[in-house]
This record gives structure tokens, sequence and C-alpha cells, in this order.
């Protein structure tokens, strides 16, 4: 995109066509500013809100699209850093009390998500990721498990890894 349609049907389409071109590069950099993907979407999500509420300022044609938007996510990011070191720090909790367990809902998508590529690919690549990675067996264990030497075990291992990362699509994060 580079250059922004000068005449965009909307505000809406400026920012869709904004995420399509930006949105990777934008998540990518706002992770690594906070260290925490969750609050990096936050971040992604509050700098195309102010695109949105902005697009007059993007279509004009001055500056970097992609300039404007990094530095819309790092002072986003700035400014809750400050919001945070000016808040009072919290209570601590009670020693007897065992720690509330975080969110596992992210946990959970992503099971669901492997398990539906997993059904996307061949029984053999199946089978050897349930063993390695399911049941954290060895390539060893594996091999006699399976009844294959373990470099076949190996081979279909590192297929299998291509494989789900294709059915996943980009930018999927699957175990090396």
């Amino acid at each position: 995109m580079g250059d922004v349609d000068r005449r965009p049907e909307s505000a809406e389409a400026l920012v869709r066509s904004l995420y399509a071109e930006h949105g990777r590069s934008l998540l990518a950099y706002a992770t690594r500013l906070t260290g925490d993907r969750a609050a990096a979407e936050d971040v992604v999500q509050e700098t195309l809100v102010r695109a949105w509420k902005h697009a007059d300022d993007l279509t004009s044609g001055k500056g970097s699209v992609r300039g404007w938007l990094l530095t819309v996510a790092r002072n986003i990011v700035t400014d809750r850093a400050r919001a945070r070191a000016v808040r009072p720090a919290e209570v601590a909790e009670i020693a007897d009390r065992p720690p509330v367990e975080g969110d596992h809902s992210e946990a959970v998508v992503n099971s669901m998500v492997v398990l539906d590529a997993l059904d996307q690919v061949s029984p053999e690549h199946r089978e050897v990721l349930v063993e390695l990675y399911y049941r954290g067996r060895s390539v060893t264990e594996a091999a006699k498990e399976l009844g294959v030497p373990p470099g076949t075990v190996k081979s279909r291992s590192y297929y299998a890894l291509r494989a789900l990362r294709t059915v996943m699509g980009p930018g999927a994060e699957v175990a090396r």
C-alpha cells in the first residue's frame, strides 16, 4: 500500500486496508515494545481506532503511513507505561490463599486450532506428532511405539511440522 488510496470509499475501508498491509508489522512492533502479545493486540486495535479517527490526515499524502502508525503505537505503549507508573501499588495477595489462575482461554483456543490442523495432515504425520508432542515421547520411544525406524520418525516429524505450518497459515507458531 505504501501510498494510501487518496479517495477511500470510507474511513472504515481505509482502516481495513491499513490493517491488511501494516497489521502484521504493527503487531510485531507492539509485541516487541510490550513483551506481551495480548497487550500488543490492544495497542494495534487502539492504533487502528486512531487511524480511523484521523483518516483525513492519513489520506492527505503527507509523510509515511507506516511511520505514522508506528509512532502512534509507540505513543500508546508509552502512555500506558506512564499510567501504570503513577498507579498505586496493588495489595499483595494473602499468603495463605493459592494464587489466582490466569485466564486460560487463549490456551483453549490454541488447542482447538492445533487439533483442527492435525485433522488436516496425513495419518502418518499426525501419529508422529501425537507421540512426540502430545505424549512427550523421545524419538526412540515413538519409533518403537509406531514400529518404524527412528530416522523415519525424525523425517516424518520434520515434514509433519511443515504441513502443520502450511495448514495453520502464515504467522502460526509451530514447535521447531
